[in-house]
């Protein structure tokens, strides 16, 4: 007997992106569950026309957002997408075979970037594994916002579906920029909290170890001139991250 699959997404001023995944969606789960933080563009317009279960919730975390919304599902089993993302064809067919044979407690599979129109196959960007598929039951979303992670259970059975999940990030580099001003405000405060110290030669090291992972050791120049421009967007967001959270311990104020 087959089970059934509710989909969890988050939002907040998606309109550009949502729709394309909630298309993605139609034939392979039973529920669609949307949690917004109040857009004000036309995500919740979007998302009513499609029918799917809508609700508002003010935003106070990645992590804590994810938490709630698959909460709100009607079923135990949770397919979890962020609203840029979408699913493969392949990927379609590999949800709807396990929901027929439901084995694992979880499941991975990888993730594919589109990055200003060029789908990124290196930069340490590919293959992109992330748990999505999942037995609520048996897990919980954390890691450190923004960067939220799902972590199943001590003793769960994690199984591989194939297929990618289709992310559309950015679609120019100056909304890549944008984004790591303010991930890089997000991640200095989770530091911060977690008691992580900064300096300037830990600001340096972060960065340069960053541009090297992912522009030499996962290939990145492969990836043409995308994989130059992601790398080195890549090392100033540590740079920045650090950056930030040594001006936290001065007891300075930071934007982002």
């Amino acid at each position: 007997m087959a089970i059934k699959v509710s989909a969890a997404i988050i939002t907040f001023n998606e309109e550009r992106n949502i729709e394309r995944c909630l298309n993605s969606l139609e034939g392979i789960v039973d529920e669609i569950v949307v949690v917004d933080s109040y857009s004000t563009d036309r995500t919740k317009s979007i998302c009513l026309a499609k029918q799917v279960k809508f609700l508002e919730r003010k935003f106070d975390g990645h992590i804590q957002q994810k938490n709630w919304a698959k909460d709100q599902t009607t079923s135990n089993y949770v397919l979890s997408l962020d609203a840029d993302e979408a699913l493969s064809e392949e990927l379609k067919s590999s949800i709807l075979a396990v929901k027929s044979d439901w084995q694992c407690d979880a499941y991975e599979l990888n993730r594919l970037t589109n990055y200003c129109g060029k789908w990124i196959h290196h930069s340490a960007w590919y293959p992109d594994k992330k748990l999505r598929l999942f037995d609520r039951r048996k897990g919980k979303w954390g890691g450190n916002n923004p960067h939220d992670k799902y972590l199943a259970e001590k003793g769960a059975k994690v199984g591989f579906l194939q297929g990618d999940l289709l992310h559309y990030s950015y679609y120019t580099e100056e909304e890549h920029l944008n984004q790591i001003e303010k991930f890089s405000t997000i991640g200095a405060k989770a530091l911060f909290e977690k008691g992580q110290k900064s300096s300037y030669f830990k600001m340096s090291y972060k960065a340069l170890a960053r541009f090297i992972k992912a522009f030499i050791v996962y290939r990145g120049f492969l990836d043409g001139k995308a994989g130059l421009t992601i790398a080195k967007n890549s090392a100033y967001s540590n740079w920045l991250k650090y950056k930030k959270l040594l001006q936290l311990h001065k007891g300075e104020v930071i934007d982002g």
